[in-house]
């Protein structure tokens, strides 16, 4: 009944996170993603005011199960197909609208679900044009947040800072959940490093400073995305 009492008095936004249980290098927990894109989707949703936030979509598209590939080489990866997360996604999209939102937001932290998401909004807000119902990937939480300007202003020294799991994955976890965080287990991985470590980033200069910094970035352009697709509506 909470739910029903939010959407009347003017709640219309929902908020779907999706995150990732994949491997995440020896100093992270392998739900990283999941950790911090609900934590980032409750701050939006306190800045928005009128949105409410689904439970996170746990399993993302995270390399090919058989014969394994990318993240599955690595135990703890659980990984779902392109087909398999679209079906999901649409049908957690079409629940939403049942229950009577009218802007879906689609919110990534990993990188394996981000052009998926941007078609399912896409088909799914022409669908639904009638209805004045529309989803929206919000890209800018991922793709456009300002992280890396805002590292090479920083002079931070660090190379390849988004880098799976380097700098700005460690420096997230460790301002949300330093619980999560291996500390004596961040060192400096490179691309090289992939197949033994299953990190590709340097975490050595990790900090929970940075860490509000990069979530903060992250929270502003999804807010300011979904704040301007809903003025858009009305």
């Amino acid at each position: 009944m909470e739910i029903h009492n939010r959407i009347e008095s003017g709640s219309h936004i929902a908020i779907l996170p999706t995150g990732g249980t994949e491997q995440e290098g020896p100093q992270l927990v392998t739900g990283t993603h999941n950790v911090v894109v609900r934590y980032a989707a409750g701050e939006i949703a306190k800045e928005l005011g009128n949105a409410l936030v689904a439970p996170v979509i746990a399993y993302t598209p995270s390399g090919r199960i058989d014969p394994p590939e990318g993240h599955m080489m690595f135990p703890g990866t659980l990984s779902v197909s392109d087909d398999t997360y679209r079906m999901l996604l649409e049908d957690a999209v079409r629940s939403l609208k049942q229950n009577g939102f009218t802007l879906i937001c689609l919110i990534g932290d990993g990188k394996g679900g981000q052009a998926i998401q941007d078609q399912v909004a896409e088909k799914l807000s022409v669908e639904w044009i009638n209805d004045r119902v529309r989803v929206l990937h919000v890209s800018n939480y991922y793709a456009k947040n300002g992280q890396e300007e805002w590292n090479d202003k920083a002079k931070l020294k660090v190379i390849k800072p988004e880098a799976h799991a380097g700098h700005v994955d460690t420096s997230e976890m460790m301002a949300i959940d330093p619980a999560d965080v291996r500390d004596s287990m961040r060192a400096v991985h490179t691309e090289r490093d992939y197949s033994t470590t299953g990190a590709m980033g340097d975490s050595s200069l990790a900090s929970a400073k940075y860490g509000r910094r990069y979530l903060r970035l992250k929270i502003d352009a999804a807010v300011k995305q979904i704040q301007n697709a809903s003025s858009h509506e009305r």
